[in-house]
């Protein structure tokens, strides 16, 4: 959830082809109640005066149809009284029901390429996604899982906030720590502002849908 902008302002582990039936085993680091704290970074410089601290809780997660559903809470957002919530849905990269190509939220794939190859851990990928997104590889047992969050609504204030949600993020989660790092994309926003995560492994951190009621 960027500041918005007004408009004119290792190869071994890949297992090969699988003809697009990865099926992702259980990850506990990602099930339902996870929390995670971190940082996002709303300067493509990677400033430390510009980045908020963040606040993610897994609400939903459905590894067979490659979904997954949490929560977003920005803490010390500068033109904000309050914390700012929102809701994301995610798509995960599981070659089954989504692959690298975003092919939608005005996202090319050259667009793709170039935010998953920020991903030191999408290097043994890369080409086989360049030929076909990705499809006919293998990732069931890949320490690393690919996704793409994108917030739905805010929670607890209005659209006047502020704050845009109208870009999505890349996200790559290592299943060995459970950390998550992510970079935005909205063309209408600063380029590669990045996710920084890690699970705090207490499933309290973060914002509960208790605390406010849902639309």
């Amino acid at each position: 959830m960027p500041v918005r902008v007004l408009e004119n302002a290792a190869p071994s582990q890949v297992s090969g082809a699988n003809s697009g039936q990865t099926s992702f085993q259980f990850c506990s680091l990602l099930g339902v109640g996870q929390a995670f704290s971190g940082t996002q970074n709303v300067s493509s410089l990677q400033k430390e005066d510009e980045a908020w601290r963040v606040n993610v809780r897994i609400q939903g997660c459905d590894l067979e149809h490659g979904y997954l559903c949490g929560t977003m809470e920005a803490l010390n957002v500068p033109m904000a009284d309050t914390p700012v919530v929102t809701f994301w849905e995610g798509e995960i990269v599981d070659t089954k029901n989504y692959t690298f190509f975003t092919g939608k939220w005005e996202a090319t794939q050259e667009d793709d390429i170039r935010h998953w190859t920020k991903f030191p851990s999408f290097s043994p990928l890369l080409a086989q996604v360049e030929v076909d997104g990705g499809k006919t590889l293998d990732l069931s047992n890949y320490p690393y899982i690919f996704m793409r969050w994108k917030e739905q609504y805010f929670v607890n204030v209005g659209t006047d906030c502020g704050l845009t949600i109208a870009g999505f993020y890349y996200v790559c989660f290592s299943c060995s720590d459970g950390s998550i790092n992510g970079f935005y994309y909205d063309p209408n926003s600063s380029p590669f502002q990045k996710l920084d995560l890690k699970s705090t492994n207490d499933g309290r951190s973060g914002f509960s849908f208790s605390s406010y009621e849902l639309q």
